[in-house]
């Protein structure tokens, strides 16, 4: 009777081993748009840009998953921040150091890049009248297909890259 207990006992401590592992390696998983971070310098002043990386997975994103003419949280998931630690000009426009949640409209030839004074948010809470700075660019199309999105940070500013484009946004050391 003892020996049916102790193998009772046992088969249970291996089934509570199996249900942790297998609970943990669910939880293990690629996440879809896994968090990512750049950072660099433009002139004295230092960039930073936090945001959630989806992938296009043979879709269509430019005026189809992304669509022309609406507000994109610029990412996955919260929404991208931007943080510069010294007043910058961002295409010939004031921002003051801080950090700012990221924004676009995409155009098919201009797209608006909005800096948004509510940093902690999630992405599609967006408000029109926390902008800090609205301003215009050009897309450009990529020299490569970049599967996933991107952010780069070179010493003329950021730039934003994802399926066949790239949003090159001019960042300069304010004097």
């Amino acid at each position: 009777m003892k020996r049916v207990t102790v193998l009772n006992s046992f088969v249970l401590l291996l089934l509570g081993v199996f249900l942790s592992v297998s609970a943990y390696a669910q939880d293990a998983k690629p996440k879809a748009s896994p968090p990512a971070t750049t950072t660099g310098k433009v002139g004295d002043a230092t960039v930073t840009v936090n945001y959630s990386s989806p992938s296009v997975k043979g879709r269509e994103v430019w005026g189809g998953l992304v669509p022309y003419g609406k507000v994109w949280r610029a990412g996955a998931n919260e929404a991208t921040t931007v943080t510069v630690d010294k007043p910058v000009l961002v295409e010939g426009k004031q921002l003051p150091a801080g950090t700012y949640s990221f924004y676009a409209i995409p155009g098919e030839e201009e797209w608006t890049v909005i800096f948004n004074k509510t940093a902690k948010q999630w992405g599609t809470q967006y408000d029109e009248k926390q902008d800090a700075l609205r301003v215009q660019v050009k897309p450009v199309k990529s020299a490569t297909m970049n599967e996933r999105l991107k952010y780069d940070v070179t010493d003329k500013g950021l730039v934003l890259q994802w399926e066949n484009l790239e949003v090159p946004v001019a960042i300069t050391a304010r004097k």
